[in-house]
């Protein structure tokens, strides 16, 4: 039976939880970071993308309905209001920063909008998304939704964005959407760590926590390959992504 850990070996738990998963590895994201994409192509993305954090605040809004405040949880339902907020009146609305961006890769605001224009795994991940958000825990939640795929953001924005400004040329303007999340993603998992380092106070929920943040990861990982499958293979097969612009762990990773 799990004894319960310690915060330290916890937060390890967790990081390790994620780690290997990251949807960097996946060979549409491969494909991005070394440039091989054609602007239809993120097009493509950016119409999926919409439908998977397009949404986000409405997880964050069941998660935060079901937090029972006795005064414990103020701090982490404070949080969860904040992330709300920030998403959809906080300034630019995030998701039309996803539409400015979209429409400079050549598609429109109604395209990106339409939900026949996702493929079948983003609409699986947005289905796992509210099911996390109405079903879980509350702190099970938090977990699998902000630590799970949130905090894996910053990490995945810092290494696309630079190849959209020196490859692709997009301005700056156009690039909001990524330079705001690497920033503000990075706040957000941070403090869902937190919450969920305080509040998984037993084995069981500590365990049910890291099995949601591995399960959450390897979700956003098989939505990132299927958009290569659905969008990219065709045009551009594996054997193109294992060049050696590639890094040598992806490579390899693109080969399995």
């Amino acid at each position: 039976m799990a004894e319960l850990m310690s915060k330290e070996a916890f937060r390890t738990a967790l990081e390790n939880a994620i780690k290997g998963k990251s949807a960097n590895k996946a060979p549409f994201s491969i494909a991005w970071a070394s440039g091989k994409l054609s602007r239809a192509h993120l097009a493509r993305w950016a119409e999926n993308h919409y439908h998977y954090v397009g949404p986000f605040a409405d997880y964050l809004a069941y998660i935060y309905a079901r937090t029972i405040d006795n005064g414990a949880f103020t701090e982490a339902k404070d949080f969860l209001l904040s992330n709300m907020y920030e998403e959809e009146i906080g300034g630019d609305r995030h998701t039309d920063l996803l539409i400015r961006f979209a429409e400079a890769c050549g598609t429109t605001r109604e395209r990106v909008v339409d939900p026949d224009n996702m493929s079948p795994t983003t609409r699986g991940l947005q289905s796992w998304c509210y099911a996390v958000a109405m079903r879980e825990d509350p702190v099970v939640a938090v977990a699998g939704l902000v630590v799970g795929l949130e905090s894996q953001v910053p990490s995945i924005y810092r290494r696309q964005t630079p190849t959209l400004r020196s490859a692709y040329g997009f301005s700056d303007e156009e690039l909001e959407f990524f330079d705001l999340h690497i920033v503000s993603d990075e706040i957000h998992g941070e403090r869902g760590y937190q919450i969920v380092l305080q509040h998984a106070d037993t084995p069981e929920l500590q365990q049910r926590c890291l099995k949601i943040c591995e399960i959450g990861a390897q979700m956003r990982l098989l939505y990132t390959t299927a958009l290569y499958h659905d969008y990219v293979a065709h045009e551009l097969p594996m054997s193109e992504l294992t060049s050696a612009s590639v890094p040598v762990q992806d490579a390899a990773l693109v080969q399995a």
